[in-house]
């Protein structure tokens, strides 16, 4: 066991000010799991023998936020420092898989460790006690195992929200489940359906941007709990693409083309959603298995999907866009480039150009050699972006009223831009007043 580890200043003076008030005080949870591993921690849990009102009392000189009293826990603030102070508890009965019925407090430390999700969770820390590591919490964390406290089933049953997190914790730590909690994660995956899908939405999100060399095992071992979420997940495990450009099944596919983009959310969404209508799509003919058609349909359950999951506008936005066009044509063309940049912006165009090269990542090598040429129309885009050649509307040298001062009027004036934008794009003319002028003149007398 570690001698001592590194509480902040603020957890430490916390833990302090409960002990001195004769209380029973530690650090518990993700903090001290972290201190542990060596990552940083911005979010620090004390555990207490102290009542809410006792703790309230003990931080009169603080601010204090009551942020869930009723289950015992109440906020203190210093300087921009938080620590969230929660009494020792055991929980009651979980009716709705989720949440207890009812809390009830206890002098036991022992007690309010017992009720938690895994060991690794389950270790209380004081500076002035030292560990209190009853189920072994650290020797997982070093042997790298995600056990649950107690019956895994049961643990389960009580919050179905901790199957996610199970999920999360693989795939952002590397822990491995030992046996009788990977049982457990497949046999309850029902249950989460008990869970609001903002919660789910919100691990899921962080599971997705794990570390890749954690994250692919988990994907592929564990489909059939995220085709609890997104059931189309199912159909595309196991099923053989029959075609040239791809050596890896659908789902096998997916997972990797996951894992080969950055670990950025709608990214990751992105390429979880791109393939998933392959299944509904399948045709085979000429000695080969075709998908026309994919994209919309992996973009319809996206849709619906996310709508479930209930995203913000702007991911869910994104990722349907991304969805949609993953598999349009895109090379190192400057024309090309120049009209994609104004079709769908900077930010869209990028992310485009990523997700077209984790898709071929993830494909049979004759489809890779493409992604050097993805990786050049990155680099040329950068540099029309640099250089502020003109693609867009607000680039062009001349405006509306200068379109109105030349004679048009109405839709005139629109298409009279759009023209002299894609003339300046594709090379047929400068961006100048003077340039742009005289070929809207020699347009219009060649109607």
């Amino acid at each position: 066991m570690n001698e001592k580890i590194i509480l902040s200043d603020f957890s430490v003076e916390v833990i302090k000010r409960l002990e001195d008030a004769g209380y029973e005080a530690y650090a518990v949870g993700g903090c001290v799991r972290n201190c542990i591993m060596g990552i940083p921690v911005f979010d620090y849990d004390i555990t207490t023998s102290a009542l809410p009102e006792e703790t309230e009392r003990v931080f009169s000189d603080m601010k204090i936020i009551e942020t869930g009293i009723k289950h015992g826990t109440v906020t203190v603030v210093k300087k921009g420092n938080t620590a969230e102070i929660t009494t020792f508890r055991t929980d009651g009965e979980y009716k709705d898989r989720r949440h207890p019925e009812k809390v009830f407090f206890t002098p036991s430390l022992e007690e309010d460790l017992a009720r938690r999700d895994f060991t690794v969770n389950a270790i209380a820390y004081s500076p002035s006690k030292g560990f209190v590591d009853i189920y072994n919490g650290e020797k997982d964390i070093h042997d790298g195992l995600l056990r649950c406290v107690g019956e895994a089933e049961r643990r389960f049953e009580e919050d179905a929200l901790r199957i996610m997190r199970g999920l999360r914790f693989m795939a952002v730590y590397g822990f491995k489940p030992e046996p009788k909690t990977a049982v457990a994660l497949h046999e309850k995956k029902h249950l989460l359906k008990a869970v609001s899908p903002e919660r789910i939405n919100s691990e899921l999100c962080k599971m997705l941007c794990g570390k890749s060399e954690y994250l692919y095992p988990v994907l592929m071992k564990f489909p059939d709990v995220l085709g609890e979420i997104i059931p189309e997940i199912m159909p595309c495990v196991g099923f053989d693409q029959k075609n040239h450009y791809h050596n890896l099944n659908v789902w096998e596919h997916t997972v990797k083309a996951i894992c080969s983009v950055e670990a950025v959310t709608r990214l990751r969404l992105a390429m979880l959603f791109h393939d998933l209508g392959k299944p509904a799509c399948y045709q085979f003919y000429n000695e080969e298995g075709h998908f026309k058609g994919h994209a919309s349909v992996s973009a319809d359950i996206c849709e619906k999907r996310m709508e479930e999951l209930r995203f913000d506008n702007d991911t869910f936005k994104t990722v349907l866009s991304l969805v949609k066009r993953h598999d349009m044509i895109m090379r190192d063309d400057s024309v090309i480039i120049k009209k994609q940049l104004n079709k769908y912006g900077e930010e869209l165009f990028f992310d485009l150009l990523k997700v077209h090269i984790a898709d071929d990542m993830a494909k049979a090598p004759i489809a890779q050699g493409r992604i050097e040429g993805y990786r050049a129309a990155a680099e040329t885009a950068k540099k029309v972006i640099a250089q502020k050649e003109c693609f867009s509307l607000k680039d062009l040298a001349v405006n509306g009223n200068d379109i109105i001062a030349m004679g048009y009027k109405g839709k005139e004036v629109g298409n009279a831009l759009q023209l002299l934008l894609n003339a300046v794009i594709e090379g047929k003319c400068q961006n100048d007043f003077g340039s742009l002028a005289e070929y809207l003149v020699i347009k219009k007398e060649n109607v």
